[in-house]
């Protein structure tokens, strides 16, 4: 998530294993992969992401608060993201392609916001 706009810049579906953080740093583009990222105390960004360019913070911080954000918007907006939902996808390429869908929406409208 990029701190300025708050559009969404990448993003990898899967667990919170060591390859998914993988695929999430693999998607980031160019220009963002040189900033500096902030995130939670899982083990899988310290693996990934440069040293030089992570800073694992606590809720209480603050740094993480837009993505925190972004998990309950996503959650109350698409209810396949809730456990125990009677939403649900069948399949994983429709539960990515729901997914990819509301990001182009939700990006869109931010990007019109700063217009």
């Amino acid at each position: 998530m990029c701190r300025a706009t708050r559009q969404v810049v990448a993003y990898a579906v899967g667990n919170r294993s060591h390859a998914t953080c993988q695929k999430l740093w693999a998607a980031i583009p160019a220009a963002y992969r040189s900033g500096h990222c902030y995130s939670d105390f899982w083990e899988a960004y310290r693996l990934v992401i440069p040293s030089e360019q992570h800073t694992a913070a606590g809720k209480q911080s603050g740094f993480t608060a837009h993505v925190e954000r972004w998990n309950n918007t996503l959650r109350q907006r698409l209810g396949r993201f809730v456990r125990k939902s009677l939403s649900f996808s069948k399949s994983d390429a429709m539960h990515e392609l729901c997914l990819r869908l509301f990001l182009h929406d939700y990006n869109n409208s931010l990007a019109l916001s700063y217009d």
